[in-house]
């Protein structure tokens, strides 16, 4: 019997966030006796994936965090992992920062090196954003192929160029879409559960971090609220600003208007629950909770920092960051709207993750075939 290819992603934790459950999703899809994914994480703490990955026959190894002063160690780890573990034949790198250490790593062990884009900008203060920019230029030249979730996330990270090299691919982000098609009785259920019946549900799903942009979030609700008493704000995620974002709330004086869900693994549910969804952000590579929010039916109100790539339906419009009262009026406007399950239209933009699934199969064997005709 033949084993399954065995793909080494390299992640900073196997939490809830947008590149983990992109990975996760497409995981539970590949066809698992021919392709197989373990992980490498930068901790060595038991994460919210890491049971399921266990389940599913996945691998997870650990490696230190890089923090400059541990350079030497951190390159001792990679080196040590691939001398221990022939077997692998591909490592597909998620983490920017140390790619370009990784990456050039594995290239000396013989294994064919990815590299995944899955933003637009760099989290952290400006002299963080210099220093990871400065560490993941030489991504573009050491990596064999490089994957993006859009063109923007691919030309941010790799070069306005890339999109001319024939080994770019855009992975999309895709999901699993009828689990997200409105349903009347699971909106009932979680409706029930945190007492919205006869209310106008406000919606974010995202995690607790500045990029997400949650204390502008709380200022156009708070201007929302004073013109419909009748609202509430569900927050779905969780994250180092958790505090911050309660207490804001708190100062507003509508805290008990928001709901701080905490990380869910059933989002689609909760989108079911809601009656329009707020995407503030600051810079996304793409916006998977959009594509989420509209496989629900939910009227979308976006940043104009959201790529373009992520608008599928008419039922997304795009607004500037320079006023919350804007932002309310145009949810007050658009809180009539009905709401309607997009048809097919996701699928025909490539959204169905069956489909991405059995794509990236089918790239990873003909990057293995490439490799053995060279």
């Amino acid at each position: 019997m033949r084993l399954p290819v065995r793909i080494l992603h390299v992640l900073g934790r196997l939490d809830r966030g947008g590149a983990e459950t992109m990975i996760m999703d497409l995981y539970r899809n590949v066809d698992r006796s021919k392709i197989q994914f373990d992980f490498v994480i930068h901790t060595n703490d038991t994460c919210e994936y890491s049971e399921e990955i266990y389940e599913l026959g996945g691998k997870i190894y650990n490696v230190p965090r890089y923090n400059g002063k541990n350079h030497i160690k951190y390159k001792k780890a990679w080196n040590l992992l691939f001398s221990q573990h022939p077997e692998y034949k591909i490592v597909h790198g998620h983490v920017r920062s140390t790619a370009a250490i990784y990456l050039n790593i594995a290239k000396k062990y013989g294994l064919i090196t990815i590299a995944h884009s899955h933003s637009i900008a760099s989290r952290g203060n400006k002299v963080e954003q210099l220093v990871k920019n400065t560490l993941q230029l030489p991504i573009r030249y050491i990596a064999d192929y490089m994957f993006a979730c859009s063109e923007d996330a691919g030309e941010w990270l790799f070069g306005k160029r890339v999109k001319n090299n024939r080994n770019f691919y855009i992975i999309k982000n895709a999901i699993d879409i009828k689990n997200f098609t409105f349903d009347k009785c699971i909106r009932k259920k979680v409706r029930d559960l945190y007492t919205l019946n006869g209310r106008f549900v406000i919606g974010h799903v995202g995690n607790f971090t500045a990029p997400k942009n949650h204390m502008f979030l709380l200022e156009v609700f708070f201007i929302v609220q004073k013109s419909n008493e009748n609202t509430t704000l569900i927050l779905i995620g969780d994250g180092e600003l958790r505090e911050q974002i309660k207490n804001r709330a708190k100062n507003l004086g509508i805290n008990e208007k928001v709901i701080i869900a905490g990380s869910k693994d059933n989002v689609n549910e909760f989108l079911q629950s809601m009656d329009l969804f707020l995407f503030p952000s600051l810079f996304e590579g793409l916006g998977m909770a959009v594509v989420e929010a509209q496989a629900a039916g939910l009227p979308c109100i976006i940043s104009d920092n959201v790529p373009d790539a992520v608008m599928l339906t008419e039922l997304v419009e795009k607004k500037t960051l320079n006023s919350p009262k804007k932002w309310a009026n145009a949810i007050l406007n658009m809180s009539k709207i009905e709401r309607k399950n997009p048809d097919n239209v996701l699928k025909e933009h490539g959204y169905d993750i069956k489909l991405q699934a059995k794509q990236l199969e089918e790239k990873y064997v003909k990057i293995l075939n490439t490799k053995s005709n060279i």
